[in-house]
C-alpha cells in the first residue's frame, strides 16, 4: 500500500480506519528529546535512551497527539512528558509525568486550560503525575531565653541562612510541615498560654501573619504531609501542664486547618513526625505526661487516617524530631530520656521503625528537622543537658547517614520546628 495511512492506531488487523482530523504520522523518533505538534502521531523508540517529549506550548480543545512505544522498550527507558506550561491531567507542568510500561500507546487530547492534556486512551496503563520534590526548608519560632518568631531559610544544599525578622505571634513548641506541594505551615504552640494560631509560608519562604486558630489550643504536637494532592495533618500535643491529647486536625491543600478529629493512639506530646512512603506519614515516640516516654508509633494513611498504636521499637524518648529522606523513607533522631540523646531510628518506606543506631553529632533535644534538596534531611538547633542552647546543624544524606556537627547559623534556640517548601532549587 502506498500513500499516508492516518489514525489507524486502534484499527483491527487489515482494516484501515478513517483519518481523524487529518492526523499525520511522523518518522520514528530515536533522539533523547523531541518537541511534538498537534494533529500528529509519533513512534517513540527508546531502545538506546530515554526520551523527554515536549508538548505544544499552546493548544485548543480537541487538539490531539498520539505516542506509541515503537520497540516495546519504555519499560527499560521510559518517556517523560513535558507539558510545556500547560496542565496535564489537571496538574501544572512542574509535576513529572513518566510512562514506563512496555507496549504503551498514548492518545493525548487537549481538553482546555483547567485539565489540560489528558489521555483519552493509554493502552496498558498510565502513571499518575508525580509531584516534584521539595528543595528548601525553613526553621521558625522557638525559645532563646524567651519565645521568638525569627526564622531561618535552608537552601537546596543544606545551608542555613541568617535570622529573618519574625512574623506572627512569638511562641515555642509549634510544629511545622509541608502542604500544597511547595508551601509550609506552622501551627499551635505556646506563648506562655497554649494557642491554635497558624502561619502559612509561601513557596518563596515568606512567613505570613497569624491565621485565626482552629482546633483545640495546644503545644508540642507533631505534623506531617500526606496524600498526593498537598494535604497535611497536625496531631497529638499538650493541652495543659499535665494533660496530653491524641486529637488531630487536617490541613487542606490551600492551607486551611480543619476542626478537631477524634483522636486515635496514645495521647502524648513532644513526639517525632515525618512523611514516608511518598504519600503517608508517621508519628512516633513522645511523652505521655503521666506514664513517661513511649516508643510507640502511629501510621497515617494517604487519606489522613491515623492508625492505632504500633508496638514501639527503639529507646522510648521525647523532644526528638523527624524528617523524610531518600524520597520515601524517614528518620527519627535525637531527643531526651534521662538526659539528651543523639541516637537515630530509620523508618522504611512501609513505615517500619528500625532499632536504635549509634548517634552522631551533639546530643540534644528540642531541635527542628525537615527534608531538603529532594532526598536529604536536616536537623538543627536544640538544647543540651544543662540548658545550653545551640545552633548546631546535622545533615542527613539520602541513605539516612547523619553527618557530624556543622557550624551553626542564626540565633541558638530550642523548642523550634521546621518544614520543607519550594520546588525550586
Amino acid at each position: 500500500m502506498s500513500g499516508l495511512v492516518k489514525d489507524n492506531i486502534f484499527g483491527s488487523s487489515g482494516v484501515v480506519l478513517e483519518a481523524a482530523g487529518g492526523l499525520s504520522w511522523q518518522p520514528v523518533v530515536t533522539a533523547s528529546t523531541v518537541t511534538v505538534e498537534a494533529a500528529k502521531g509519533y513512534f517513540i523508540n527508546t531502545t538506546s535512551n530515554a526520551c523527554t517529549i515536549t508538548l505544544p506550548s499552546s493548544a485548543e480543545a480537541g487538539d490531539q497527539v498520539i505516542l506509541i512505544d515503537y520497540a516495546r522498550t519504555w519499560g527499560t527507558n521510559a518517556i517523560t512528558i513535558d507539558s510545556n506550561g500547560l496542565n496535564f491531567q489537571g496538574e501544572p507542568d512542574t509535576y513529572t509525568v513518566d510512562y514506563d510500561t512496555a507496549g504503551q500507546s498514548l492518545n493525548l487530547v487537549y481538553s482546555g486550560a483547567t485539565v489540560g492534556w489528558t489521555p483519552s486512551s493509554d493502552i496498558v496503563n498510565a502513571l499518575e503525575p508525580v509531584e516534584p520534590p521539595t528543595q528548601r526548608a525553613i526553621f521558625a519560632f522557638g525559645y532563646t531565653g524567651s519565645v521568638t518568631n525569627i526564622s531561618n531559610l535552608v537552601n537546596s544544599s543544606g545551608g542555613i541562612g541568617s535570622d529573618v525578622t519574625g512574623v506572627g505571634t512569638a511562641r515555642q513548641w509549634t510544629s511545622g510541615t509541608n502542604y500544597g506541594g511547595d508551601k509550609a505551615i506552622f501551627a499551635f504552640g505556646t506563648t506562655g498560654s497554649r494557642t491554635n494560631v497558624s502561619n502559612l509560608v509561601n513557596n518563596s519562604g515568606v512567613v505570613a501573619t497569624d491565621t485565626t486558630g482552629v482546633g483545640t489550643n495546644r503545644s508540642q504536637p507533631g505534623s506531617t504531609k500526606y496524600g498526593s494532592t498537598g494535604q497535611a495533618l497536625f496531631a497529638f500535643g499538650s493541652t495543659g501542664d499535665y494533660s496530653v491529647t491524641n486529637l488531630s486536625n487536617k490541613v487542606s491543600s490551600s492551607g486551611v486547618v480543619a476542626s478537631d478529629t477524634t483522636g486515635v493512639g496514645s495521647a502524648r506530646s513532644n513526639l517525632g513526625s515525618a512523611p514516608y512512603g511518598g504519600d503517608k506519614g508517621i508519628f512516633a515516640y513522645g511523652d505521655t505526661a503521666g506514664s513517661g516516654a513511649l516508643s510507640t508509633s502511629n501510621l497515617v494513611s494517604n487519606t489522613g487516617v491515623v492508625s492505632a498504636n504500633v508496638t514501639g521499637v527503639g529507646t522510648a524518648r521525647q523532644l526528638l524530631a523527624g524528617a523524610p529522606y531518600g524520597t520515601d523513607k524517614a528518620i527519627m533522631a535525637f531527643g531526651n530520656i534521662s538526659g539528651t540523646q543523639n541516637m537515630k531510628n530509620l523508618v522504611s518506606n512501609t513505615g517500619v521503625v528500625s532499632a536504635d543506631a549509634t548517634g552522631v553529632g551533639t546530643a540534644r533535644d528540642g531541635m527542628g528537622a525537615a527534608g531538603y534538596g529532594n532526598d536529604k534531611a536536616i536537623f538543627a538547633y536544640g538544647g543540651q543537658t544543662g540548658s545550653s542552647l545551640v545552633n548546631t546543624i546535622n545533615l542527613v544524606n539520602n541513605s539516612g547517614v547523619v553527618a557530624s556537627d556543622s557550624t551553626g547559623t542564626g540565633t541558638a534556640r530550642t523548642w523550634t520546628s521546621a518544614a520543607a517548601y519550594s520546588f525550586s532549587a
